[in-house]
């Protein structure tokens, strides 16, 4: 893949906003800086980066593509309340994979967990 200025802003912009961005957030923080830069570019990069490895898409969280810097094995929560997207560490439940095909015979290569529930803050406020 060669080097591209605004695959590079891209990037960084996903690494600076942890929340897994959908690529029309990313586009309208790149906006403020980059004022010439199109979605489409945006989401160009972006799929770019996902097929060379370098960020995961995430799809089926609500209804969008979001993205992940984060390339280490984890899971995901959504709140089914603001939509916020969480990392659940891997230690949860490391060996998943085995389980399922020491109960199922099935193979797993690979696999996108979400769980699906209300965070502490928005559960704080219906509570309180």
């Amino acid at each position: 893949m060669k080097y591209s200025k605004q695959r590079e802003l891209v990037l960084k912009t996903l690494q600076e906003n942890i929340c897994h961005p959908t690529a029309e957030h990313i586009y309208a923080l790149l906006k403020k800086e980059l004022p010439s830069i199109s979605l489409a570019t945006v989401y160009r990069n972006l799929n770019q980066l996902a097929a060379n490895g370098m960020v995961k898409k995430i799809e089926g969280l609500d209804g969008s593509i979001h993205f992940d810097h984060n390339l280490s094995k984890h899971y995901h929560f959504v709140c089914i309340k603001c939509n916020k997207v969480y990392d659940v560490p891997y230690d949860v439940a490391p060996d998943l994979a085995d389980k399922v095909l020491s109960k199922t015979g099935l193979i797993i290569e690979n696999y996108d967990i979400t769980f699906k529930g209300i965070c502490p803050e928005c559960h704080k406020k219906e509570f309180h």
